[in-house]
């Protein structure tokens, strides 16, 4: 346990990773909490008169043991997880939850941090001051401090409730990915499949002591399958069991936590005085209340559902044309559409691996970084990892000073959620004079190498590494006084822009030519292809941003009113019904299995990934206009953006950088929907 309740003496104060034991971890909580209560103690006895330093500040600096445990525990329980981890994730995230409504509802902490708040306008704070004061006093009001004490106790019985029900949301849908595994045989049925899925299906055989091929839920294994294999009931099979996890009335099925979770939240919400979860949550966010997310969203839907329809339309009549099939059904579109794309641009992900090896894509984004931002990525073999597929990095200045500890962990295992994200093992903040750097990872489910070739990137997957990268940038680049606005601590619609931004240099000859390179022979990608990608970058683009939509708009309908939800199959078939292209399938539901929002923190939130590509479209306009690398306007990208994480309103940094609000059509341009 003194590993997990002491500073670190690793290098760098890196995360000492090999020496922990499970069995150590939730004694560590314990002690951890009883030390951040002792420092939360010491600031609401302070018998000085509460001021800006002594109460908002030590606050923020308060728990920091605890903050790290939690981030280096929690993120292992979604990158390298295994029942142990997940049985003390049940048994700690009470306790947390305890802690944090400890806090929340502290009655006398309250009464020193309204002290500092009321007195707000004579203290003569900097902005990254007045937004820590008006967070911190936030933190209370919008968790029940206001609330007499019987509604405090309700609150906290629901704040413990929620935070189980996400973590089993989580644990659920896990374990029917895992579950599902698809065994073929007969090398007949896997016709159309490219050679490097059927070698990755062999290996993954190979580990389960099987003969044949064998394909699981896996987006490397499943991906490939729908898209490529001509045996149409199997990739039936496959997309039938992808939408039904967690809806099979077993053990895992998540129908009733999604009820619940609803249910929960809102009421949540009325206790603390909202209409609803969305008018919650949405207040501390740039989209401000629900209608102009909704007016956002159909506005978007009003632009892309003429485009969605014809797409549709053509993708049916291609499919009729091609193997007299009349009826489009879900497992259809990616089969369909890959074909439509190669004919239309002779282009396929199989044509372009060869130029993604994903050492030379990793190298592409450090060295776009570089020419960005003034900043090299060295790989280290001295700093401690949870796992040996992860490589681990130094990022420096152009003065060699350290900006940041980078960890980089690409491909599925059996312990690792799905999907890509990015997070932090420790923050970015200013303590003692001294600018202590952030220690970031991206943690992604990548095509894995095989016997006889290397990770070979689809370019969707590239596309995915440079996003995540982009929120890398975001917490590495960092450089507040203050852990809780550092980095990627900032409004959820807009902690997209960084990343989505990143991606736009996938697109540019200029970009791919530093990194998109046969891996065998050396040769740069050749530039028809480069003008192909860039002309089927917005291809079915409408049906692409319909399905975003749907996701946004259904997350919507559960949270911005009250819902009484009989049978969540037939209240997300109406949500999204004004979205459909595709026949609904009886036996899938996605609700329950849409951890975005129902395990991670998008809840109300899912429109942001569009409206964060609203920014991103206008903001890449700015660097088309004066150059891709051009300096000066990286320079004001960083300083204004990356460097300020949530020390200022977001629009504010984001017209500093740009010099105006942004504008939609950009993006509608981009995307095809407008000429």
């Amino acid at each position: 346990m003194k590993i997990l309740t002491e500073p670190f003496t690793t290098k760098h104060n890196t995360a000492p990773f090999s020496q922990i034991k499970i069995e150590e971890y939730q004694p560590a909580f314990e002690a951890n909490i009883t030390l951040a209560k002792t420092e939360i103690d010491a600031i609401t006895n302070n018998p000085e008169a509460p001021t800006f330093e002594n109460t908002i500040e030590a606050l923020d600096f308060s728990g920091e043991a605890l903050d790290r445990l939690s981030s280096i525990f929690f993120n292992l329980n979604s990158a390298e997880t295994c029942d142990e981890l997940q049985k003390i994730a049940q048994d700690v995230s009470p306790l947390l939850t305890a802690f944090g409504n400890d806090i929340a509802l502290n009655e006398e902490l309250f009464k020193r941090v309204k002290a500092v708040y009321d007195q707000k306008d004579n203290l003569s704070l900097t902005p990254e001051q007045a937004t820590l004061l008006d967070k911190k006093y936030k933190s209370f009001t919008r968790n029940g401090a206001l609330l007499t004490e019987d509604k405090k106790i309700l609150l906290r019985e629901i704040d413990t409730v929620l935070a189980k029900l996400k973590l089993t949301f989580g644990e659920n849908v896990l374990a029917e990915t895992n579950s599902y595994k698809l065994h073929i045989s007969n090398e007949a049925d896997l016709k159309g499949l490219p050679d490097g899925a059927k070698e990755m299906a062999r290996s993954l055989a190979k580990a389960d002591d099987l003969d044949g091929w064998l394909f699981t839920l896996d987006f490397p294994s499943y991906l490939p399958f729908v898209t490529y294999v001509d045996n149409r009931e199997l990739r039936k099979e496959m997309a039938i069991a992808a939408g039904r996890k967690a809806f099979q009335e077993n053990d895992y099925d998540n129908q009733e936590n999604v009820k619940n979770i609803v249910a929960l939240r809102h009421d949540r919400a009325q206790l603390l005085g909202y209409n609803s979860h969305s008018h919650f949550v949405l207040e501390e966010r740039m989209a401000q209340n629900p209608e102009k997310v909704q007016s956002f969203l159909n506005e978007l839907l009003e632009k892309a559902k003429p485009a969605a329809q014809r797409e549709f339309t053509q993708l049916t009549a291609f499919a009729i044309e091609l193997d007299g099939l009349e009826n489009l059904e879900k497992w259809d579109g990616a089969y369909y559409a890959e074909k439509l794309k190669q004919k239309l641009f002779s282009l396929d992900d199989e044509i372009l691996k060869p130029y993604f090896k994903l050492e030379n894509v990793l190298n592409g984004a450090f060295t776009v970084a570089e020419k960005l931002f003034g900043i090299t990525f060295n790989e280290v073999f001295d700093i401690d990892k949870y796992h040996d597929e992860v490589q681990t990095f130094e990022v420096l200045d152009f003065e060699g000073k350290l900006v940041a500890i980078f960890y980089s962990d690409f491909f599925p295992r059996k312990g690792k959620r799905n999907g890509a994200w990015m997070t932090s093992f420790k923050p970015q903040y200013i303590k003692n004079g001294n600018n202590e750097r952030p220690h970031v990872s991206i943690v992604c489910n990548f095509t894995p190498p095989t016997e006889t070739k290397p990770s070979l990137l689809t370019f969707n997957e590239v596309t995915t590494l440079f996003h995540e990268f982009g929120h890398a940038l975001h917490g590495m680049l960092a450089n507040t006084t203050y852990p809780s606005l550092s980095g990627t601590s900032v409004y959820w619609d807009f902690v997209e822009l960084p990343s989505q931004v990143m991606e736009n240099w996938c697109y540019e000859p200029e970009a791919l030519a530093l990194f998109a390179k046969h891996y065998e022979t050396g040769e740069i990608i050749p530039q028809h292809y480069v003008e192909k990608i860039k002309e089927s970058a917005s291809f079915l683009e409408g049906m692409a941003t319909m399905r975003q939509l749907s996701f946004g708009l259904l997350d919507m309908a559960y949270h911005a009113k009250p819902q009484t939800i009989d049978n969540v199959k037939a209240f997300e078939k109406a949500a999204m019904d004004n979205t459909s292209l595709y026949p609904d399938v009886t036996e899938n539901c996605m609700s329950v299995s849409f951890s975005h929002i129902f395990q991670g923190g998008y809840s109300s939130g899912y429109y942001s990934y569009k409206w964060a590509e609203v920014l991103d479209a206008d903001a890449f306009a700015y660097f088309q206009e004066k150059g891709i690398f051009n300096k000066e306007v990286a320079t004001k990208f960083k300083d204004n953006v990356l460097s300020k994480g949530g020390t200022e309103l977001p629009m504010e940094l984001y017209k500093r950088f740009r010099g105006q609000e942004p504008k939609p059509e950009a993006l509608l341009k981009r995307a095809g929907l407008i000429l």
